[in-house]
C-alpha cells in the first residue's frame, strides 16, 4: 500500500477543505445527509459522499486517484469524537 504525500502544511490543507465545503459542497449534501461523511478533493473540489470515512474516501479515490481528501461530517463541527458526551 502506497503512503500518501500531503502537498499542503496542515494549516493550508484545513483552509482549503473547510472553504471549499462552505462555497462548493455543503449546499449540494446537507439535505438528507445529517451524520455522514464528505470527502472532499482540496485540490479539485471533487466529493464523494458516504456512511463513514472509509468508503467516501474509496469511491473518491475510485475516480481521483491521487486525491488529496478532507472529511466533514454533514452536520457536525468535527467528523470524529472523543469520549461521551450527555446533552441536557
Amino acid at each position: 500500500m502506497a503512503i500518501r504525500q500531503t502537498h499542503y502544511s496542515k494549516e493550508e490543507f484545513a483552509r482549503r477543505g473547510d472553504e471549499i465545503y462552505e462555497s462548493q459542497v455543503r449546499s449540494q449534501v446537507e439535505e438528507g445527509n445529517h451524520g455522514r461523511i464528505v470527502a472532499i478533493d482540496i485540490e479539485t473540489g471533487a466529493f464523494e459522499v458516504g456512511k463513514n470515512s472509509i468508503i467516501a474516501s474509496d469511491l473518491l479515490l475510485a475516480h481521483h486517484p491521487d486525491a488529496q481528501i478532507w472529511f466533514v461530517r454533514i452536520g457536525h463541527r468535527a467528523v470524529h469524537r472523543i469520549g461521551y458526551f450527555e446533552a441536557g
